[in-house]
């Protein structure tokens, strides 16, 4: 039997932050440890432990069904529960995600900021006026906008690679130039100010 494809789940705006690290008596837990806490899971959080949404109604704002989303919601919560309990790290990685407006990444001030108006051209930054903008999501064809979870890709040559799953794709280094991959797709800089206009 042929496993199901998984469908893209609509997110409405991507992470502050790439993930969490626990702090207090050392542990002795490596960074390669960390728990990979999906796009969509976050997503999930936020919906219901942050906007109070239930469970229909969230599941209404991802585009996927009650029953899907309650398994995200679940996996999200173990995910949290594992990290908290075993003192690890929680990166905010991967998933197969689109987003439902635009985004756009200032290279100056390092923020992300939202442009649902598709007809009206993006000239500046709207947190620092700077014009050195970039688009968030990597030139795919618009049927196919999400994070490929199954590909780890160098951002200094372009080199790709399959995902070893457990592993972060930012441990990896890229046999051709050296540098450290990260997940095809994901923005791949430290964690940024948030502004939606």
């Amino acid at each position: 039997m042929c496993a199901r494809v998984k469908r893209p789940r609509k997110i409405l705006n991507p992470p502050s932050i790439k993930g969490f690290k626990p702090y207090g008596i050392d542990s002795g837990v490596k960074a390669s440890d960390s728990v990979n806490l999906l796009f969509e899971e976050y997503e999930a959080l936020r919906l219901i432990d942050y906007d109070c949404l239930n469970h229909h109604q969230a599941s209404v704002m991802m585009n996927v069904s009650r029953p899907t989303f309650t398994r995200i919601y679940a996996a999200a919560l173990q995910k949290i529960a594992v990290a908290f309990v075993e003192a690890r790290q929680i990166s905010i990685e991967g998933g197969k995600i689109y987003f439902d407006s635009d985004w756009h990444q200032c290279n100056s001030c390092e923020s992300y900021f939202s442009h649902p108006h598709k007809h009206i051209p993006i000239k500046e930054c709207p947190l620092c006026g700077s014009e050195d903008i970039s688009d968030f999501d990597l030139p795919v064809e618009e049927s196919e906008i999400y994070i490929n979870e199954d590909q780890c890709i160098c951002p200094q040559c372009e080199f790709e690679q399959t995902h070893q799953s457990g592993k972060p794709c930012k441990e990896e280094v890229c046999p051709k130039c050296g540098h450290f991959m990260k997940r095809k797709g994901s923005p791949g800089r430290r964690g940024r100010k948030m502004q939606e206009t």
